[in-house]
């Protein structure tokens, strides 16, 4: 495969987050691409309970000054970048002191969803779009990782077919195992459509469960890989209908460097209408 620019998008990535599933491949498979020659970007969320001092993140001011509009709220966007350990990597974090300062992740201590989740992946997946493009950095393939990259592909297909750095861009989301229980927040259909989403793409949106933004991930994506034995099987069979390319990573954490030729595979694929 020539070499791709690759941006890697992500809700955890280790050692910043503790080792699980997705931190792991969100890590490794990065550094395979790069070590292969592949110019690689990588974003995660600052999460509050992420280490400034000892992770060494700091505020790229250059890229200062941007907002976020989230159901009418401008919401300031901080980018903040750290050195992967033991990589020639960086990992871009996307902060905001109203959804990220708080000392914890995705839940509370009761291991509660926070209620604003859903306007927490919308400013996440927005706030990356918006850097991308203030680096005027053009990728050529998107490989999404967590519910909170679920929008992405939809936000990426609807608002930006017309950019010049995203109108070529393929987008690969991984079906990951570990979700959620329940569903995210109330406002996440009302932000959409303050958006412009049209109520026709507002389709399993307006009821976020875990299995539900995966398949609205992949309404929108261009292939999809599957990490695991366990992702629902719904899921898997609404990929299937949709004539996406699927790529079995089960195994993919041991061999890395074969998603390679699936890559290319997706890239060859005629962009979406």
């Amino acid at each position: 495969m020539e070499k791709k620019k690759i941006l890697y998008v992500s809700q955890e990535i280790t050692p910043y987050l503790p080792e699980n599933e997705i931190s792991r491949a969100a890590l490794e498979l990065p550094k395979k691409m790069n070590e292969m020659g592949h110019e690689v970007r990588i974003f995660m969320p600052r999460f509050g309970v992420i280490n400034e001092r000892r992770h060494q993140l700091h505020e790229v001011i250059r890229l200062s000054g941007m907002n976020i509009v989230v159901n009418d709220m401008d919401q300031p966007l901080i980018i903040k970048v750290a050195s992967v350990p033991s990589a020639r990597m960086q990992v871009y974090f996307i902060d905001n002191d109203e959804y990220f300062k708080r000392k914890s992740t995705v839940q509370d201590k009761e291991h509660k969803l926070h209620p604003d989740n859903d306007e927490r992946m919308l400013f996440f997946c927005k706030g990356v779009m918006e850097t991308v493009k203030k680096l005027g950095w053009k990728p050529d393939i998107i490989h999404l990782h967590g519910w909170m990259t679920s929008l992405f592909p939809l936000y990426l297909k609807k608002f930006q077919a017309d950019d010049a750095l995203f109108n070529q861009a393929k987008v690969v989301f991984s079906a990951h195992d570990k979700g959620f229980e329940g569903t995210l927040g109330k406002n996440l259909v009302k932000a959409m459509a303050f958006d412009g989403v049209k109520e026709a793409d507002l389709e399993f949106f307006d009821k976020p469960t875990y299995e539900n933004l995966q398949k609205g991930a992949a309404k929108y994506a261009d292939g999809m890989v599957k990490t695991s034995e366990d992702v629902d099987q719904d899921v898997i069979s609404y990929v299937e209908s949709l004539g996406l390319p699927v790529f079995d990573g089960t195994n993919l954490l041991e061999e890395p460097k074969s998603i390679n030729s699936f890559y290319q595979e997706v890239a060859v694929e005629e962009p979406i209408a």
